[in-house]
């Protein structure tokens, strides 16, 4: 999986899996049929993982905004031991505009967290916590794109300084 994180799927070589691995290059292909395979293997593994933390910070009693806040800081002050960027992101952005299969799959996994924000941020209007004339949906997309957004930008180099700048003004939009 974090080979392909840092690396993109064309990038990554058979030697740099079988370094991930542990394995030799007749037991990565006997192991996993493919490369393709391989990939795909990672990539749901890794959405699983995510999606599971994201999930957790949206269906807990954290107010709207903190719950928000909290999803961009992880942009902001990501893990110093992964890989810059996002496996999910950069997949897309490599392999969405050739590779339907993968692509329709991501559009799957966007979509059940797009619900889960939308549906929160949806909760946080009926409060009176997000101004009643905000669209839900449309802050769930801007809040998702611009969480992908500071990936692209952490993978491009962009600072700390940067990234919170960003989640700030975004965070101004709720």
């Amino acid at each position: 999986m974090r080979a392909f994180w840092a690396a993109g799927y064309e990038a990554t070589s058979t030697e740099d899996l079988c370094a991930a691995t542990g394995l030799g290059r007749s037991s990565v292909y006997n192991t996993f049929r493919s490369k393709r395979d391989l990939f795909g293997k990672a990539l749901r593994r890794y959405a699983e993982a995510k999606d599971a933390d994201t999930m957790e910070v949206l269906e807990s009693d954290l107010p709207t905004r903190e719950k928000v806040r909290t999803l961009m800081w992880r942009a902001v002050e990501p893990d110093p031991d992964d890989p810059a960027g996002c496996l999910v992101v950069n997949s897309l952005v490599e392999l969405g505009p050739r590779d339907p299969e993968t692509a329709a799959w991501l559009r799957r996994n966007y979509d059940l967290r797009f619900e889960a924000l939308r549906a929160a941020i949806d909760r946080g209007r009926r409060s009176g916590e997000i101004d009643p004339g905000k669209d839900p949906a449309a802050l769930a997309h801007f809040v998702i794109a611009t969480i992908g957004g500071m990936r692209v930008a952490a993978r491009g180099g962009a600072g700390r300084d940067v990234l919170e700048a960003i989640a700030r003004t975004a965070l101004d939009a709720l």
